[in-house]
């Protein structure tokens, strides 16, 4: 969306467009009103609102897109970046960890929060982090780190793409971790 800020979607294509270039042009907006960066809040909720007004209004159809939308917030300076999940109502709400789309997102929902409930505040690495983000969408994606995108938002909202090469490497440590496991008999106590 701009230079703090990353928008991912699931739904129609078309529809994302549209949307995208909305929230793009209010950031724009924002930037020259303001003379500052829309934090990441303010676009979840332009991005909320106007999905919900076409919802309401005669002789347009809703938005079909879900939304995660990551960024930082100013009020924190930066410091932390924050994901925003939107849907076609117009709700927008904040997670720690998301999924959207996909008849499998409430169980990759469920197998996030219990991974995530097991992670102490020492344990959240940015290597763990795109770890617990590629084991989700293994769950899947059936042809490896060929299919997916990992984007990462560090502090200060600087993003960064991750290579093919190094999502692989992921996908090949956590295969290599399963392997290992479905090896390893497990001993019963009768």
């Amino acid at each position: 969306i701009d230079d703090r800020t990353v928008l991912a979607f699931a739904g129609l294509t078309a529809d994302a467009r549209v949307l995208i270039n909305k929230v793009r042009v209010e950031a724009q907006s924002y930037r020259l009103t303001m003379e500052d960066a829309p934090s990441v809040d303010y676009l979840a909720r332009y991005l909320a609102m106007v999905q919900q007004k076409y919802t309401q209004q005669g002789g347009v159809r809703p938005f079909g897109i879900a939304t995660l939308t990551a960024g930082v917030n100013d009020d924190d300076k930066g410091k932390r970046p924050y994901l925003y999940q939107t849907d076609p109502a117009g709700t927008h709400s904040r997670w720690k960890a998301q999924v959207i789309g996909g008849r499998n997102s409430k169980s990759l929902r469920e197998f996030l929060e219990k991974q995530y409930q097991e992670l102490t505040e020492d344990d959240l690495t940015e290597q763990k982090c795109v770890r617990l983000a590629v084991q989700a969408l293994l769950e899947v994606v059936d042809s490896g780190a060929k299919t997916m995108e990992v984007c990462v938002v560090r502090e200060g909202g600087v993003k960064e793409m991750l290579t093919e090469e190094t999502v692989q490497a992921v996908v090949s440590e956590i295969e290599a971790e399963q392997t290992e496991e479905k090896r390893t008999p497990t001993t019963s106590a009768t």
